[in-house]
This record gives structure tokens, sequence and C-alpha cells, in this order.
């Protein structure tokens, strides 16, 4: 696979941010951005685009990985 670079780890960290607050809300009802910096205030909309963007990058990420692998 390689090295990641250092979007590569700014995106897995937020995805780990968002993934982990998509579970303490679905667990727990409990919204952690909400809690820290507002409901839909600017920061917590920013937040939620950046892990948005995060996931859209994972999935390029993926296709990249993929691409230099060898057929099996």
């Amino acid at each position: 696979m390689g090295k990641l670079n250092v979007l590569d780890w700014i995106a897995f960290v937020l995805l780990i941010i968002g993934g982990l607050n998509w579970g303490l809300v679905g667990v727990f009802k409990f919204d952690l951005v909400r809690a820290i910096f507002g409901d839909m205030s600017v920061v917590s909309r920013i937040i939620y685009i950046l892990v948005g963007v995060a996931a859209l990058y994972a999935i390029y990420f993926l296709i990249r990985v993929c691409m230099k692998r060898p057929a099996a």
C-alpha cells in the first residue's frame, strides 16, 4: 500500500471522529459535536462538512489503492 501522506492521515482521523460521533448518536442518542460546539453552529457545520469530505476522500483513496494492486 505504501506510506500514507498527510492528507490521508487527516481524512482518516476525521473519519474516526465522525464514526465515533455517529456511534454515540446511535447508541446513546448523544451528539458530541453538538454538545461541544452547539446545535448546528458554524463550527458544528464545518466539522460535519469536513467529515463528509473525508468520506469522499476515503472513496478516492480506496480506488487509488485498488488500482495499484496487481490483479489476482
